[in-house]
């Protein structure tokens, strides 16, 4: 697995464009992991990091199984601040069961009714969602805050789509190492493309 750290400079017009459309950001990032031009680039997941100084030094995490060549970004104008930092994650190295875990996870918690998908924007029903995703990928939740929840409206294609987002940040006990090693990968829940999915996990 790798993770990469990328700090946009906002000075530059295409950062700003990208940090202001999800659909935006992903398409440039997803330049990194196609061979070319009528290549499908790989599957990643990214997430725009909330903080104090978010605006000045913009952070984005992307996260893939294949290594991403990001000489294209490198490339644009002013487009990073700084250079590009990158680590390899070994996950099966360091993932144990009943260990407990510090976590961040911005995610598009949602519910199927009727064949459709609605979004969850109550922190009650956002925090039920996650439990529910622990079930099925491995983890129980220990303890956990909705830190964040907005709607993001951005566009796919030619159309318009509005994806209820919410960071839950907290602590949780891996149950099965397996489904959780897969979680990781693959991220959770909906909406990835807008930056949804990517759970990030420290040792307590």
């Amino acid at each position: 697995m790798h993770l990469t750290r990328l700090t946009l400079d906002p000075r530059s017009a295409q950062a700003r464009r990208d940090l202001s459309d999800a659909y935006e950001m992903h398409r440039t990032l997803a330049r990194a992991f196609a061979a070319g031009a009528q290549t499908r680039p790989a599957r990643f997941l990214w997430r725009l990091e909330a903080g104090s100084n978010a605006w000045a030094t913009p952070v984005v995490l992307v996260q893939a199984v294949v290594e991403a060549d990001w000489s294209a970004l490198q490339a644009l104008p002013n487009y990073l601040q700084r250079p590009v930092e990158g680590k390899r994650l070994a996950l099966e190295e360091w993932i144990e069961g009943g260990v407990r875990y510090r976590f961040r996870l911005q995610a598009n918690p949602t519910v199927s009714r009727q064949g459709k998908r609605y979004g969850l924007a109550g922190e009650t029903e956002q925090l039920a969602w996650l439990d529910r995703q622990g079930g099925r990928h491995g983890f129980s939740i220990e303890a956990a805050l909705v830190t964040a929840s907005d709607v993001l409206i951005g566009r796919k294609g030619n159309g318009r789509i509005s994806v209820q987002r919410a960071c839950f940040e907290g602590v949780l006990r891996v149950q099965n190492p397996e489904a959780f090693g897969h979680a990781l990968a693959a991220g959770i829940g909906p909406a990835k493309a807008f930056g949804c999915g990517l759970l990030s996990v420290a040792r307590c």
